[in-house]
């Protein structure tokens, strides 16, 4: 009586355990929504049917006295715990998807002062010029800087001075125009790569901080503008790099120096790559009037700014998006044991610490997390720069995807999902980032059909353009920035050839073509030409130096308008200065050039020449050496800082 008392707890008690892991197996085979949903429900089926048998079961046991209740305890026992196994898998699968999209990030604007300066305490912070955002929208410049401002009193003792960008605040600051600026706490990371901010690290510190977690749905219409797609359907995804010295995501912005604008077919398992140089000139979504400058300019002022830049500017619909840590990269590749790429040339370039040397070898490589990065982030010593890194990092990426299918176990594939989820943030719902996993199966379907081939079919755009040194119209003030300005022509045959892949265009058949059979065939990259033309802007010549004769021949070469003063304290006859500084586009001058000559005189001549035809050899001169036409640079990815100067040259390394 006793034994069979007891036989009956323990019985109901298992039972009941593994009822409950059944049902919670059950929600998360529920919760893989686009996952295999045939197959899910069967298995839910099947579960329903045994937790049925084991319920009949354990109630025959329980009324009967049977030796076999020993078998039964085991089989339950046996049940509940591949049932809780499976369940908290699916769940840790399930978590990590959800972490992919980051709910929340976090803004810190921080007070920044010189290196020199003998502040180090907000304490300390008075009788001081304080420069800010105007922008009310932002709110790392703007509405944090208010705050501090507010809690620590700072506008009864202080000046406050607004901006239009970060870079003319931190132009002002070294300048010692102003006393501390406020601008976002990466701030070293977003400009460090500006030419005249190449050591912002060490000549600025930071005295006082200040964060605020916001959810990214209150401040990104990007957010929920893709709840509702689906991956069955061509789509396009942005990559932005990010590149920091910590490893993480949260709370660091991409720096907009690795774009990466991606379009991928489900259907034809085709996509399209297309790496943007940092330095394109384009009109930026969020500046006033879009006016044009640097796409990486546009980082410093959101997600949403970069994004529907990009849009308007390549007249697509950009659906997702994805932040990437290249810190990241490094462990990911050294979790995927590496990955074979072809390396274009012999490579160094600072570890992902920024403290030693990495090198790798020009040929077929198998490369480690750190010697990736190399090939990821070096530009210096590539022959097109900023051009040719973006080809790189697309080999990275190519590399990371191929090495995908050599994964072994489950425990590699944990480590690699847990990677990726630390540093990667994305406006993928759960449920779309679920959806790859019908994708990943069509994909490994055609290739275990077609060979060893690459997992998906990348075809690489190519953005054509041309170097001009531009007088920048919006983020700071007299600087002549080196901009690479794209090539019309080879932007429409970017957009043509992503709108095809995405089916917004139909595909226009080759029906013939020519080979010989002498050289080898060489796959043609969309976008590199070769094109008749260039899509420059004519710049504003300097006129300082010259005669009127002279400034008006050279006026009329550049179809401006000039007026002239005669009031200036330089040579007589002699321009002295002009209202609008060399480097300016010519199409955006409104209304006439005011010259300001020396004092009336009899002279018309240039002090360094004897008549006014020696005058037209040096403007010529001038003007060759002025406008470079060609589409590259030793080192053409800095900001070249050239205050009031009109050298059109690219910048040096």
């Amino acid at each position: 009586m006793k034994n069979k008392k007891t036989r009956k707890i323990i019985l109901t008690i298992l039972f009941i355990f593994a009822l409950c892991s059944s049902i919670f197996l059950i929600y998360n085979i529920l919760r893989l929504g686009p996952i295999e949903q045939g197959l899910r429900y069967i298995l839910v089926a099947v579960l329903v049917f045994i937790d049925l048998i084991f319920y009949l079961r354990v109630r025959l046991k329980i009324r009967k006295t049977s030796k076999k209740a020993t078998i039964l305890i085991i089989g339950l026992l046996f049940y509940c715990l591949i049932s809780l196994l499976v369940a908290l898998v699916i769940t840790y699968i399930y978590g990590t998807a959800s972490g992919l999209n980051k709910k929340t990030t976090t803004y810190t604007s921080s007070l920044v002062v010189l290196q020199e300066s003998n502040i180090n305490d907000i304490k300390d912070v008075k009788n001081l010029k304080i420069g800010r955002l105007a922008d009310k929208n932002s709110i790392e410049g703007y509405q944090l800087a208010i705050q501090i401002i507010k809690e620590k009193n700072l506008s009864k003792t202080n000046e406050i001075i607004t901006s239009d960008s970060y870079l003319s605040l931190l132009q002002s600051l070294y300048l010692k125009e102003l006393d501390a600026v406020f601008v976002p706490k990466s701030y070293a990371d977003l400009y460090r790569n500006t030419t005249g901010f190449e050591d912002i690290d060490t000549n600025t510190k930071i005295i006082y901080s200040k964060s605020k977690e916001m959810l990214k749905s209150e401040t990104s219409s990007f957010e929920t503008s893709s709840n509702k797609k689906t991956l069955d359907k061509p789509f396009t995804v942005l990559l932005m790099g990010v590149d920091s010295e910590q490893e993480g995501i949260q709370g660091v912005p991409a720096n907009g120096d690795s774009l990466i604008l991606v379009t991928f077919n489900p259907k034809t398992l085709n996509a399209t790559m297309l790496s943007i140089p940092r330095d394109s000139y384009v009109p930026i979504a969020c500046f006033p009037n879009k006016v044009e400058n640097k796409i990486t300019h546009a980082a410093s002022y959101g997600t949403d700014c970069m994004m529907n830049t990009i849009e308007n500017y390549f007249d697509i619909t950009i659906d997702y998006y994805a932040k990437i840590n290249f810190k990241g990269i490094v462990k990911l590749v050294d979790t995927l044991g590496g990955i074979d790429v072809e390396v274009p040339a012999d490579l160094c370039t600072d570890n992902s610490n920024r403290e030693g040397e990495v090198c790798i070898k020009e040929g077929p490589q198998h490369l480690n997390g750190e010697e990736a990065l190399v090939l990821s982030r070096n530009r210096k010593q590539l022959a097109n720069g900023d051009l040719d890194r973006g080809l790189n990092q697309q080999i990275v990426l190519q590399g990371i995807v191929n090495q995908i299918k050599n994964l072994k176990n489950v425990t590699q594939l944990m480590n690699v999902i847990q990677t990726i989820s630390n540093n990667f943030d994305t406006n993928f719902t759960t449920d779309q980032i679920l959806s790859f996993y019908n994708i990943g199966k069509d994909i490994l379907k055609r290739n275990l059909s077609q060979g060893n081939g690459n997992l998906i079919n990348i075809e690489q755009l190519y953005l054509q353009g041309t170097g001009q040194s531009i007088l920048n119209e919006y983020i700071a003030t007299n600087l002549v920035l080196w901009n690479y300005v794209p090539n019309k022509e080879s932007r429409n045959d970017v957009v043509k050839a992503m709108k095809q892949n995405l089916e917004l265009e139909a595909v226009q058949v080759e029906k013939s073509f020519s080979f010989s059979i002498d050289e080898p065939y060489e796959i043609e990259t969309i976008g590199y030409g070769p094109y008749k033309t260039t899509s420059t802007y004519t710049l504003l010549p300097s006129f300082v130096g010259y005669s009127e004769s002279v400034a008006n021949s050279l006026a009329s070469r550049y179809s401006v308008r000039v007026t002239f003063e005669r009031n200036g304290s330089c040579e007589s006859g002699i321009v002295c200065s002009q209202n609008y500084l060399a480097g300016k586009r010519t199409d955006l001058i409104r209304g006439a050039v005011t010259l300001t000559l020396g004092k009336e005189s009899t002279s018309s001549k240039k002090p360094t020449t004897t008549d006014d035809e020696d005058d037209e050899d040096d403007m010529t001169s001038q003007d060759d050496a002025g406008n470079n036409d060609d589409g590259t640079s030793s080192d053409g990815n800095d900001d070249e800082i050239e205050v009031e100067s009109g050298s059109n040259d690219e910048p040096s390394e």
